[in-house]
């Protein structure tokens, strides 16, 4: 079978933990802000929650397969119940699972979501698997590469040569040690990928600079060599630059105050892809992807409010006057 898109990256379960007897403290601009909880003594939470197969790539494929794409992930679990959860996750939302290695010995990632007020903040670790490519009958038409672990370079090199050599159009949005690694490292996943994402703060890491102007930070992005880049900035919306020029979309208003902000850029990004895969414009994607984003803090977690299509456009047509792409001067 021939997939419209093929997920790539580390599966995980987020274990949600609320908590109420904590305090977020910031600098005067509202930055480097800490969640505080009393040191050294016992604090309650008011419940926990699990959610299997979530992560970057895992959120992406669940979203393209709710948009009507067909869609398959490919990453590793260990030979335990958390992976058998995952994969039974990923089948109920009809993303195909054949990609998906069990291994021996190894265990399941699993993460910690800190969940205080509408934020949150998550205790992460990445198990070392074995990354190989997919053996596939056909290429995909898009390879949606998001956040991968430590030693996993050879792989993500293996993708971008696998791309390149098909003709398979490559979606990127860097996890942390990505980031980590450096744009020298990662090069030719830069120069492969048709669309980048990011936040803005990331963009400032990646790129090493304190600049603020998000055009050029765009700018910067695309000359490491994405076809099109895509910087958001939480309430303040977000910025894509193509071949055409840049714009700016303003974040479509929350319907109420959002549950919690899990998986409201990889709900924005893998939408943004999807509707590029239906043949919309970058710019026009984004706007999907914004409409998304803001439906998915409704709900606990990165996926449970992912909409249909059909709930999109319905949401589109009636968009609010100022819900359009403005030119970056």
């Amino acid at each position: 079978m021939k997939y419209e898109i093929l997920a790539v990256g580390d599966p995980t379960i987020d274990c949600f933990i609320r908590l109420k007897d904590a305090r977020a403290t910031c600098d005067i601009n509202d930055e480097n802000c800490q969640l505080c909880v009393r040191f050294g003594d016992k604090v309650p939470y008011e419940f926990a929650l699990e959610v299997p197969a979530v992560g970057n790539a895992a959120n992406a494929a669940v979203a393209c397969a709710r948009l009507g794409l067909s869609a398959a992930f490919s990453g590793s679990v260990g030979d335990d119940e958390r992976g058998t959860r995952i994969i039974e996750a990923f089948r109920s939302e009809r993303v195909a699972t054949e990609l998906i290695r069990t291994e021996a010995g190894k265990t399941t990632n699993y993460h910690y979501v800190l969940w205080y007020e509408s934020e949150r903040t998550i205790l992460i670790k990445h198990e070392h698997f074995s990354y190989v490519l997919p053996k596939l009958s056909e290429p995909p038409t898009w390879i949606y590469l998001s956040s991968l672990g430590e030693g996993t370079e050879a792989h993500q090199h293996e993708l971008a040569a696998y791309a390149k050599q098909n003709s398979v159009k490559l979606a990127f949005q860097p996890g942390t040690y990505q980031m980590k690694l450096g744009t020298k490292a990662l090069a030719d996943i830069y120069a492969a990928a048709e669309i980048f994402f990011c936040n803005k703060e990331e963009a400032q890491r990646i790129l090493g600079t304190k600049e603020e102007d998000v055009k050029k930070l765009l700018e910067e992005v695309r000359g490491l060599g994405p076809k099109n880049a895509v910087i958001t900035d939480g309430r303040a919306g977000a910025s894509i630059m193509t071949g055409a020029g840049a714009w700016h979309a303003p974040m479509y208003p929350d319907p109420k105050p959002p549950v919690e902000r899990t998986g409201a850029g990889d709900a924005t990004s893998s939408t943004t892809v999807a509707y590029m895969i239906r043949g919309l414009t970058p710019e026009q994607a984004l706007l999907r992807g914004l409409i998304n984003g803001a439906y998915v803090v409704q709900e606990i977690g990165a996926q449970k409010g992912l909409l249909s299509p059909e709930g999109i456009e319905e949401l589109y047509a009636s968009r609010p006057p100022d819900f359009v792409l403005t030119p970056l001067p």
